[in-house]
């Protein structure tokens, strides 16, 4: 079946392209029109009112949409933010000791890579990193304040198959687990329901979630982080009446809150997750009709390359090669968008491909495989 008719917008937008990096960024559906709409609308009609209509009614609804997607108990536990950065950066300021020390796998974002490396070069942090299969044996030798690590790693496509084993080690007093996951939301099915207490959750909407930027989130689980250093005035919305000299804090996930943000991001959220809805697509049905063009590709893959993740429920194929970043290249002369991470071409699908697509993308690597 195809979902085509949900992208209309994007498709005439650039009419000759084929887009393979929904991994990377995933297209628009038309209903994220509807939802930027919304939050220009609602801003001219009701002005300085209208974050009553944003914190009232479209926050709480992402949050639902949030909490039901990770079989979260409480939807009060998420807060949004304009990207995932800002978040990490409330989470660590929370923490009581310095400085830290920092458990990570070696395969983290560039987003955590370079942050925890300037921490290092400050002396705020020690960072261990260590492959993904020996990231639960250290976290479990212990010494840590922050275990930091990806669902799915954004390079690879590799799933971490010990969350339940790594959350059984956290503690309010340290150390806590923050699972990076931007390219598990809605890609993986996940449930979080045993591990909601003791487990921070961070991603967002612009990868497979489908509504862009200004849409990332934290899951905070209770009892952790009561008070983060780098805090907004959002934070304390709870507490305005507090006397003047005294910074008070939300006592749910809103303690993570910055200040002043852009909403167009949590109206697009909630406009995709409506249409979604609407038609009756899960995340197990989209990585059902994702698993297909996959199988397809690999069935007929005419590149020599070494998968890097099979098996993986990732939406991305993820093909070792020194010819990675030439063939991504080539790709791109045709108009077919695909990324390359150092030697390693990524072909990301997503609900806006159908059959007839992977075909075209099987005889343009065909053909890069013939110019060598």
């Amino acid at each position: 079946m195809s979902w085509k008719h949900l992208f209309q917008r994007a498709f005439a937008a650039a009419p000759e392209r084929l887009h393979f990096a929904a991994h990377s960024h995933h297209l628009w559906p038309d209903a994220s029109f509807v939802g930027q709409l919304a939050a220009w609308q609602d801003a001219v009609r009701l002005a300085d009112r209208k974050w009553d209509r944003v914190l009232s009614e479209i926050w709480p609804a992402a949050q639902r949409y949030v909490a039901a997607e990770l079989s979260l108990p409480d939807p009060a536990t998420i807060v949004f933010a304009p990207n995932t950065h800002d978040l990490l950066l409330r989470i660590v300021s929370a923490l009581p000791r310095r400085p830290l020390k920092i458990l990570a796998s070696d395969g983290e974002f560039h987003s955590f890579r370079r942050q925890s490396l300037r921490w290092e070069e400050a002396g705020s942090v020690t960072v261990d990193r260590v492959p993904m299969e020996q990231l639960l044996e250290a976290a479990q030798r212990g010494g840590h304040d922050l275990i930091f690590a990806s669902h799915v790693q954004f390079g690879t496509g590799l799933v971490f198959e010990g969350l339940e084993a790594l959350a059984a080690l956290a503690s309010p007093e340290g150390p806590w687990v923050v699972i990076d996951g931007y390219h598990g939301f809605m890609s993986v099915e996940t449930d979080m329901s045993a591990i909601a207490d003791r487990t921070f959750y961070l991603a967002g909407g612009y990868k497979y979630a489908m509504a862009g930027e200004g849409a990332a989130f934290l899951h905070a689980p209770p009892g952790y982080g009561a008070r983060p250093e780098i805090t907004g005035w959002y934070a304390e919305f709870d507490d305005l009446s507090l006397p003047p000299g005294i910074v008070g804090y939300a006592p749910d996930a809103q303690r993570f809150m910055g200040s002043t943000f852009d909403p167009s991001g949590i109206y697009r959220f909630v406009a995709v997750r409506d249409m979604l809805r609407h038609e009756g697509l899960t995340t197990a049905a989209i990585s059902a009709h994702v698993d297909g063009l996959r199988a397809k590709l690999l069935a007929e893959l005419p590149i020599e390359a070494a998968l890097v993740n099979p098996g993986s429920p990732a939406r991305f194929v993820a093909l070792r090669s020194p010819k990675a970043a030439a063939w991504q290249a080539m790709l791109a002369e045709e108009e077919i968008i695909t990324d390359v991470r150092g030697d390693v071409l990524r072909i990301g699908f997503g609900l806006y491909q159908d059959a007839p697509d992977v075909d075209r993308l099987i005889e343009a690597l065909g053909y890069c495989a013939r110019r060598g």
